[in-house]
């Protein structure tokens, strides 16, 4: 399977969106908006995420399918990723084959990111990409509506 990236386009985020309502992925990812099927607050995130020239988005495609995002975002000196693939292409690669791709090109070191605790598939993608960690926390989860354990990882320069 070929995984590249390329700039998010408008006709994108109907796809996201779709993903980003899943209620299984969004238990998974725990930590999301705190309501994933509103679709103005989505629009409105999204508005603001493609003007921020500080922040590189990406989206995923695996053989020329659209199948995800991946980016970075926030200050210079706690820059983290990001990533959100199809559930139905979990347990297959791409999110680490995207998080590869995406590290290369966006050189600036250390990046930092957040996983939930239980969320090993998560934890496995990042560590295959050289993420270790480095910490705990411990927030409210809006998708599972309680406080979830939080893994921090860094990726060292």
């Amino acid at each position: 399977m070929d995984i590249s990236l390329r700039p998010v386009l408008d006709g994108d985020l109907p796809l996201f969106f779709a993903w980003m309502a899943d209620p299984e992925s969004v238990h998974a990812a725990a930590f999301t908006a705190e309501d994933p099927t509103d679709r103005h607050a989505f629009d409105a995130h999204w508005t603001r995420i493609l003007a921020d020239g500080s922040v590189v988005m990406r989206t995923v495609l695996a053989d020329g399918v659209v199948v995800g995002s991946a980016g970075v975002y926030g200050p210079p000196d706690s820059r983290e990723v990001t990533y959100w693939i199809d559930r139905a292409r979990w347990g297959r690669g791409v999110a680490t084959a995207a998080l590869r791709a995406l590290l290369g090109s966006v050189p600036e070191r250390p990046l930092y990111a957040r996983s939930a605790a239980d969320n090993a598939g998560s934890r496995r993608v990042l560590e295959k990409c050289g993420f270790t960690v480095t910490g705990k926390d411990h927030g409210y989860a809006h998708a599972r509506g309680e406080e979830t354990d939080e893994l921090l990882f860094t990726l060292p320069g």
